[in-house]
């Protein structure tokens, strides 16, 4: 064991408070003789009680100074926004609900260590997961002459090892402990536990942090009104907000439903299949309204143009690549497909359901229309509609003939 040397250059360390950072502080100090500081990035699910439990246990750790970087605004208008305008999911389930936030979170830790005089960046990923590569990547393309340290990762650290080496020093376990790896930000939670080291089982009832008594203390039934201006959350029951402030109400009305709870099983960056649960329910409300409030407004050559975009934008933003320029090109075509979608959502909640009851928008294509679908022609006639469908059929006459003539 060393001791930290005076005027030695601190290491930083990008502090969640969980189990593997807060083992990284004392470990790092200890091991290289630096001061260790923690920074923060705010990207959601801080509140004022939270961030001082960070800083006091920052501290009773050990690090020589903490901060707390907000950032959830940022992170909004930088990622979320355009994950929300592409409605983009992992494997068609998950929201991206964390993870998506370690680009920015590198970029704000490259910064700080650059104000501090630090060369020496620490994480507290492991080998086995994703997020070892988006701090990784981000940090070389913002910092690349930078030291990264991974002492869990590189020096195989097991969870209940961690555990032991803090329970010797007397120093603060995160409630979970080692029985449940916890990840919150401003689209939802992240539940890693021994149920999802397979694909059998579900985590247990009390694991779930938003949603835990949604079943078996249902609530009754709530509506709620979700407005949007070109394709970003405006209002919220008719009252305007930014949409951070939505974002975080409707995850305190939605996640007590279960709504946007769900267990995610898919391809990692490394090469793996993970699992992982998951608690989205302002993504799982904003995502569902947004899609529909779209079918209103947009042509379908538009919608089919933007889906062939929006899934490669969320396969970057999960691999870290989110400061590649082709995102910078494909955020410009998803704010160019939404200058027409504002207009209004009516949601219904129940347990465990979310049922979108109405689409309105001044620039609805279907009150556009003299037309009623099922109903009447408008801007065509009858004969029209049989000499449309007389000339669709052309191509397939036409090799259903050439398949029945005689060889």
């Amino acid at each position: 064991m060393t001791t930290a040397s005076a005027g030695a250059t601190p290491i930083l360390l990008a502090f969640s408070g969980g189990l593997d950072t807060s083992f990284c502080v004392p470990w790092l100090r200890e091991t290289y003789g630096r001061p260790v500081v923690t920074v923060t990035v705010d990207t959601g699910g801080i509140d004022a009680e939270a961030a001082k439990v960070l800083e006091t246990r920052a501290a009773q750790l050990g690090a020589a100074a903490h901060y707390l970087v907000p950032a959830k605004a940022e992170y909004f208008d930088k990622v979320l926004k355009f994950l929300l305008m592409g409605n983009a999911r992992r494997g068609n389930l998950y929201p991206f609900c964390v993870g998506a936030e370690r680009v920015l979170q590198a970029q704000v830790a490259a910064e700080m260590a650059k104000k501090l005089g630090s060369t020496t960046i620490a994480h507290g990923c492991t080998a086995a997961g994703n997020d070892q590569v988006r701090f990784e990547v981000a940090i070389r393309t913002l910092a690349p002459g930078i030291e990264i340290l991974a002492p869990v990762r590189d020096r195989a650290f097991k969870r209940p090892e961690q555990l032991a080496f803090l329970e010797e020093r007397q120093l603060p376990i995160p409630p979970y402990g080692a029985a449940y790896s916890v990840n919150r930000g401003l689209w939802g939670v992240t539940i890693g536990g021994k149920e999802t080291l397979t694909s059998n089982d579900s985590i247990p009832d009390h694991a779930w942090v938003l949603s835990k008594d949604a079943f078996t203390n249902p609530r009754a039934p709530e509506r709620h009104t979700i407005g949007f201006a070109q394709g970003v959350p405006s209002s919220l029951d008719g009252v305007a907000l930014d949409p951070v402030a939505i974002v975080e109400r409707l995850e305190a009305l939605a996640g007590p439903f279960g709504i946007g709870r769900g267990i995610h099983l898919g391809d990692t960056v490394i090469g793996t299949k993970g699992r992982v649960a998951f608690e989205a329910p302002a993504a799982e409300v904003l995502l569902t309204a947004h899609r529909e409030l779209e079918k209103l407004v947009l042509t379908g050559r538009q919608a089919r143009i933007k889906e062939l975009v929006a899934a490669p934008y969320g396969d970057l933003v999960h691999e870290g690549q989110h400061l590649d320029p082709v995102c910078r090109d494909i955020e410009a075509l998803l704010v160019s497909s939404q200058q027409r979608v504002t207009g209004e959502v009516k949601v219904l909640f129940r347990p465990g359901s979310l049922f979108v009851e109405g689409v309105t928008s001044p620039y609805s294509l279907m009150a556009a229309s003299k037309g009623v679908y099922g109903e009447a022609a408008g801007e065509w006639s009858p004969a029209d509609a049989l000499g449309y469908s007389k000339m669709l059929a052309l191509t397939g006459m036409f090799y259903a003939r050439a398949g029945s003539a005689p060889r």
